[in-house]
């Protein structure tokens, strides 16, 4: 990939991502023994009944007051996952957006698909609005350099709407790249369509980041979210 800039300039209202120094160090030793015992050997865990991490993450909180500030107070956390790369787990993500949400059980409503199943939880594809009205926020629980994947973006791209696969790349060029540095207790949140990417890591240890997708929508014709 192109080389990204770091300049540390990006904000929510304008570009779609904003860092949010030391947003989440409080919580920091709270997260991981709440996280204690996943599993550490796979590139993603998807999260649910973690009843800790659920109170931990709520818009009442330090974390949580962050996608709320964006949302509105009734937003709550609607899904999680944790990566975790090491020398030995390690992966790279073309860029693309996050199109699926996680849903209690399958439930055949007009606008909702394809479905799939991921460790065991039904996601569906929504209306694309429904995303553009979404936050994500991405936990750092180590510092994450140059070296050591950090997220890639593209600034402002989650305006360019639902974006065809062989359009990716047009719309990146257009947008540019940007590198979402962190140490670790930081939060950076996006708009949940912007288009992201991310290396494999090249540094020693662990490069864990908490991901927790916030929405304050209602689903409908009996749709109801999984939540953490």
């Amino acid at each position: 990939m192109e080389q990204a800039t770091v300049i540390d300039t990006l904000r929510l209202s304008k570009d779609g991502a904003q860092h949010f120094r030391a947003g989440g160090l409080q919580s920091l030793r709270e997260i991981s023994a709440a996280l204690h015992g996943l599993p550490t050997e796979r590139a993603g865990v998807r999260i649910h009944g973690i009843e800790k991490l659920r109170t931990i993450v709520a818009a009442q909180g330090a974390i949580g007051a962050i996608a709320a500030d964006y949302l509105g107070s009734d937003c709550r956390p609607v899904r999680a996952i944790l990566f975790d790369k090491t020398a030995e787990t390690n992966w790279s993500l073309a860029w693309h957006q996050d199109r699926t949400i996680c849903v209690q059980r399958r439930i055949d409503v007009e606008g909702y698909g394809p479905w799939t199943t991921k460790a065991g939880m039904q996601h569906v594809a929504p209306p694309f609005d429904l995303l553009t009205r979404m936050l994500t926020l991405r936990v750092h629980l180590d510092d994450v350099s140059a070296e050591n994947s950090p997220l890639l973006i593209a600034p402002g791209s989650h305006r360019a709407g639902r974006v065809p696969v062989e359009e990716y790349g047009d719309v990146v060029a257009r947008c540019g790249t940007y590198a979402c540095l962190a140490e670790a207790g930081d939060v950076w949140a996006y708009a949940t369509p912007i288009l992201h990417a991310s290396e494999p890591s090249f540094a020693a240890g662990h490069r864990r980041v908490l991901q927790i997708d916030y929405s304050a929508d209602q689903l409908p014709g009996g749709l109801k979210w999984l939540g953490i």
